[in-house]
């Protein structure tokens, strides 16, 4: 019997790609061939190395798309076009049932391909405003998926929430680095943990430079930085560049998180139900989608969030403590939101979709 075919596709970043990693194995597992389509340079490749075996990979060139002037963007009009090209060929050899899209710049090319030889178009939004490569998405979708809530309605949006494996609930096993560390930290201090997504946040890793001496005063300090020449383990302070089998569990040790306003992070302190403050890029650096993600977070009671032009030793204070001192609220608020999806949930819906929009073909 021959296996359904799926095309995912999404990259740039690790947000663009973290989805899909959570739902090829289930897809293996239901009997899938999957197909990933992105750029061989990408962290999308690199990310996919764990199923290299399972999953095949079709390389396409990639443009970035810009909201401003540069003679940059008329070189990646032609790469955007040429990947266009490259994805339709791709496409027509696998006969996809369906091509599911993460977003990022790298899904722009195989999402326009699919719309042009009419393969279903299934599209994840991470963030309460669309990015550039969403907005062209939604226009071609069969179905969009949404964390937030939106405020207008429409056929092609469907509110599935965060799409979560993690949980309060998780049960972890703590690594011998990990009692090194609860070794070196101080128990009648609350720990925070401080992680600025995938690379680290600079203006984290710069605050707490500045400030280690009077911060490890008051607290325990993990800095999840994303720079391995801070690394260090000494009284009251954990620097590390990167983690993976330990980060669940340098989580549970945490009292409070200090992050970006990344929409994946912020529903998965969340679902953890773990009280943090939220510092956003600003427009300055971003669309200002982590400004909004913030916003709604606050608004909803569930984080307070602080302009990284007003972080200071004093505001910080004063946001720390007051998020600790009423940390039963923001707790209790969040065990009352229904913001998030398990990774089964999800896929059952996709599945449920898929099926529903692909009957005769």
């Amino acid at each position: 019997m021959t296996k359904p075919k799926i095309v995912l596709t999404g990259g740039g970043t690790v947000g663009h790609v973290t989805l899909n990693l959570l739902l090829i194995p289930q897809l293996i597992k239901d009997g899938f061939e999957v197909h990933y389509i992105g750029d061989k340079n990408g962290v999308e490749f690199e990310q996919l190395q764990p199923f290299k075996n399972q999953v095949t990979f079709h390389s396409i060139a990639t443009g970035k798309l810009r909201r401003y002037f540069s003679w940059q963007n008329l070189a990646d009009f032609f790469k955007v076009f040429w990947g266009i090209l490259q994805s339709v060929v791709i496409l027509l050899r696998i006969k996809p049932k369906a091509l599911f899209s993460k977003g990022g710049f790298v899904s722009v090319p195989p999402v326009m391909a699919s719309k042009l030889i009419g393969i279903p178009i299934f599209v994840h939004e991470s963030d309460l405003s669309m990015g550039l490569a969403n907005k062209i998405a939604y226009k071609l979708a069969t179905l969009m998926y949404t964390t937030f809530e939106q405020e207008h309605q429409s056929v092609k949006l469907k509110h599935v929430g965060a799409i979560t494996k993690i949980s309060q609930e998780t049960q972890i096993s703590p690594s011998q680095l990990v009692t090194e560390v609860k070794e070196m930290f101080s128990p009648d201090l609350k720990t925070l943990l401080f992680i600025g997504g995938s690379a680290g946040a600079r203006v984290f890793n710069d605050f707490i430079t500045a400030h280690q001496e009077e911060l490890t005063k008051h607290y325990n300090i993990i800095n999840i930085s994303g720079d391995k020449t801070l690394n260090q383990l000494k009284k009251n302070l954990y620097r590390i560049d990167y983690v993976t089998d330990t980060y669940q569990s340098l989580m549970a040790m945490a009292d409070l998180v200090v992050t970006r306003g990344g929409s994946n992070t912020i529903f998965e302190l969340l679902a953890m139900k773990k009280p943090h403050l939220i510092i956003p890029l600003g427009k300055e650096a971003s669309r200002g989608d982590q400004l909004e993600n913030a916003s709604y977070f606050e608004n909803k009671g569930y984080a307070l969030q602080l302009a990284e032009n007003q972080l200071s030793e004093k505001t910080f204070y004063e946001q720390v403590e007051f998020l600790l001192a009423h940390q039963e609220t923001f707790v209790e608020t969040m065990k009352a939101s229904n913001e998030t999806t398990s990774v089964e949930d999800f896929y059952h819906i996709l599945m449920q979709d898929i099926s529903e929009k692909t009957k005769g073909r």
